[in-house]
């Protein structure tokens, strides 16, 4: 390269050990480019996709951690101090935290160097936020690259990316000798038979299972026939559902009568011995399931080695395979695969003539020659950079920059769980067994789990906890009483047949959004399973603190089963019966649904605003604004903090409050009431006062002390008149927790709302 040419090159995206294409993908890129450019210096940095990390190779100098907003802020900063001429981006949506992967704009946006984003996924019909996302991250590069002509027309005509913009460039693949596959069988144990060979992550989208079915057929024609199935499940499906579908292929292919002709390698190889495996086969074959796949990197990798590849018609295929450089078969059509498979391993002249126009052909391909066009792309980004308008470093003002918000701690959360559920109170900070258990907390720790994921916190450390707190409610539902127990001894024992009203209200909260927002299919369909069992008794209640709880579950629920008779019809009555309540007692001194305030206020109208917002129901957003208007003003301390009603005596129409103890529910239902009217409203001073009432656990209070406990993760559990109580329980653990979370998803899609103007 020439002294002015680039010196400093940083990709990003996934990397090895970590288990996944785009890893694989990156580290090929980088030791190409490395290897082939050495006068460049080259560095990585990758996406930890859980908390640990990974054991990266020494060209690894910073690490983005997925779900955290403020990582991919680092990054940039980290980028734009190591003076990188230019950062090559693996894009995926599934990679980067956010909605369809939105936190990876943060980081580009903050960045003084010109990007080049190699797109591995175009989708024809993306979502609203698949489409935003996309759009935006091809107009902040200064070039992108796709790997097919389709993926180009897609980037012209869906996201309106200019042509010139645009660089094609074919997925790299290793350069290896053409080689007689006869010669390589020996080694896995498959001399003297023809081998057919599918390989990458094991997921049912690949269709392995259509080509178990064609084998019976090939082996009518061909009975030394073996097929190699190589590669681990993929990562999600393990995290997800174990190795349940691995086991189901190997049991299908039992029943099949197919055992000895089928073998699985359930590893992930790297790619000298991938490259072993596909000398050693005779045909590769794709059955992929869904059409809509853009690029594969191992049909290219297969195709390049020299294979003659049996495929479905997925958009890479067809077109990496058009004009008879290989076959193309339907979808799911195992007669049709046996068929062709038949076909091709019987004509020997054409097989070997398609595995050498196929070899042929790869040469283009190769990792050397696709290292020298990525150059010429990076480049093309240098060569316009003097017309581009100086951008800053990334620092901002404090008014310009969002809210620090606590780290996560979940130190006291596990503290306070065990086998049975989470404990109700704590003595200081250690459990207070004598006390036992309560539905109560055990729906909001599973809320909890529900909101940890949707930021990105999974794992099976959550995994467990959510399947603790779910146990926890299914055992506390009495069949017999259609209503939830409450309260359970550390022996185990419940202590009731009938719970109180709040707890089978908030045991439906829970459950409702585990329908909508769990990301296991298991809890989804267990909680909509026990919603539909507990859901009729809510009818029964009198409280409107329950009604409340209930509308903000049925609201998840109907999200997810919009059309459901009886669930819409629970929602009207409930939503109903808070409006008359509103309408008998307020005054306009007054504008309340009881003659006293008495705890967790906000909960009532949040559920309200959020009727009237999803519903169009115009009375409920008015009431549910008003209420929460007066409360708002009437929590507020003259210094402008949040100063919640005091549960020493609360607040009785026409008497004094009382100022103390202050409890952290109230600032949570504060928070979440004041976010919901800001969604429904977009009025910002929703949020200064969401903000007021979560710094009430900061310090911002009467006392100006804090009630969260950094060096624990736990929340203490009152504001008296002279003090803190000390004792950090269960629901005011969950109250900070919660409220945390619901800051952090404000946080989030504030994020994505600002990159999107």
């Amino acid at each position: 390269m020439r002294n002015s040419d680039i010196r400093k090159i940083a990709f990003v995206g996934d990397y090895l050990p970590r288990k996944c294409g785009i890893a694989t993908f990156t580290n090929d890129m980088y030791k190409s480019i490395a290897g082939h450019f050495p006068e460049a210096e080259c560095f990585v940095v990758p996406v930890n996709d859980r908390p640990e990390g990974y054991d990266y190779a020494p060209e690894v100098k910073f690490e983005i951690d997925e779900p955290e907003l403020e990582s991919y802020r680092r990054a940039a900063d980290f980028l734009n101090y190591s003076n990188t001429d230019v950062v090559s981006l693996q894009h995926e949506y599934g990679i980067f935290g956010g909605q369809a992967g939105s936190h990876i704009l943060t980081l580009v946006r903050d960045l003084r160097m010109p990007v080049v984003t190699t797109f591995h996924t175009v989708l024809q019909e993306p979502d609203n936020n698949q489409h935003r996302v996309l759009s935006q991250l091809a107009s902040l590069s200064a070039r992108v690259v796709v790997m097919t002509e389709r993926a180009r027309i897609f980037l012209r005509d869906i996201y309106d990316v200019p042509e010139s913009k645009i660089d094609i460039i074919a997925h790299g693949i290793p350069d290896v000798p053409f080689v007689d596959p006869n010669e390589y069988k020996d080694q896995f144990d498959v001399a003297g038979r023809m081998v057919g060979l599918t390989f990458g992550l094991l997921s049912p989208n690949k269709g392995i299972e259509q080509m178990l079915r064609a084998i019976p057929a090939i082996l009518e024609k061909f009975p030394n026939f073996a097929y190699i199935v190589l590669g681990a499940t993929h990562p999600d499906l393990v995290r997800d559902q174990g190795e349940r579908y691995r086991l189901n292929l190997e049991r299908l292919a039992r029943d099949l009568g197919i055992s000895n002709h089928v073998i699985f390698y359930n590893r992930f190889v790297e790619l000298k011995e991938l490259t072993e495996f596909i000398r050693a086969a005779d045909i590769y074959v794709t059955p992929y399931l869904n059409p809509a796949q853009i690029t594969s990197g191992t049909l290219a990798y297969s195709f390049g080695c020299g294979k003659a590849i049996i495929s479905t018609p997925y958009w890479h295929a067809e077109e990496l395979l058009a004009d008879g450089r290989g076959v193309l078969v339907p979808f799911a059509d195992s007669a049709a695969l046996a068929h062709e498979v038949n076909a091709l391993l019987g004509d020997e002249k054409r097989r070997t003539s398609m595995c050498e126009e196929a070899y042929r052909l790869g040469r283009e391909m190769v990792w050397e020659k696709s290292a020298h066009r990525y150059m010429v792309s990076f480049q093309r980004t240098r060569l316009g950079r003097q017309a581009q308008p100086y951008k800053p470093l990334a620092v901002r003002t404090l008014a310009e920059q969002e809210d620090d918000l606590p780290e996560w701690r979940l130190d006291h959360l596990l503290r306070l769980s065990d086998t049975t559920g989470i404990l109700q109170h704590a003595t200081h900070t250690i459990p207070n067994y004598s006390e036992g258990y309560c539905t109560d907390d055990n729906a909001r720790a599973l809320l909890l789990t529900i909101h940890l994921e949707e930021l990105g916190h999974t794992g099976p450390e959550i995994e467990r906890l959510q399947t603790r707190y779910a146990s926890f409610l299914q055992a506390g539902f009495n069949p017999e009483t259609k209503r939830f127990r409450n309260f359970l001894g550390y022996n185990r024992e419940w202590l009731e047949e009938v719970g109180s009203e709040d707890s089978h209200g908030r045991a439906l909260w829970a459950l409702g959004t585990c329908v909508q927002k769990s990301r296991r299919p298991n809890v989804k369909a267990w909680a909509a399973w026990l919603f539909q069992l507990a859901m009729p008794a809510i009818l029964e209640t009198t409280s409107p603190r329950t009604w409340a709880f209930g509308l903000l579950g049925l609201r998840e629920y109907l999200r997810r089963f919009e059309g459901e008779r009886h669930a819409n019809h629970v929602r009207e009555i409930l939503t109903d019966r808070l409006i008359d309540l509103y309408d008998r007692v307020e005054e306009p001194e007054w504008p309340w649904y009881e003659e006293i305030l008495s705890y967790d206020l906000g909960r009532i109208p949040q559920a309200l605003i959020g009727v009237g917002h999803d519903c169009g129901h115009a009375r409920a957003l008015e009431v549910g604004t008003k209420s929460l208007q007066w409360l708002v003003k009437l929590q507020t301390a003259p210094q402008e903090h949040f100063r919640p009603i005091g549960s020493n005596g609360f607040f009785p129409r026409g008497r004094e409050k009382a100022r103390f103890d202050q409890q952290p529910i109230e600032a949570n239902a504060m928070v979440s009431a004041c976010l919901e009217a800001y969604r429904a409203t977009q009025d910002p001073a929703w949020l200064k006062h969401a903000r007021s009432a979560f710094e009430w656990f900061l310090g911002r209070n009467d006392l100006g002390q804090d009630l969260y406990d950094p060096s624990t993760g736990g929340c203490c559990d009152g504001l008296q008149e002279d003090r803190i109580n000390r004792n950090q329980g269960a629901e005011s653990t969950l109250a900070f927790l919660l409220s945390l979370a619901e800051m952090n998803l404000l946080q989030a899609s504030l994020s994505a709302f600002r990159q999107a103007k």
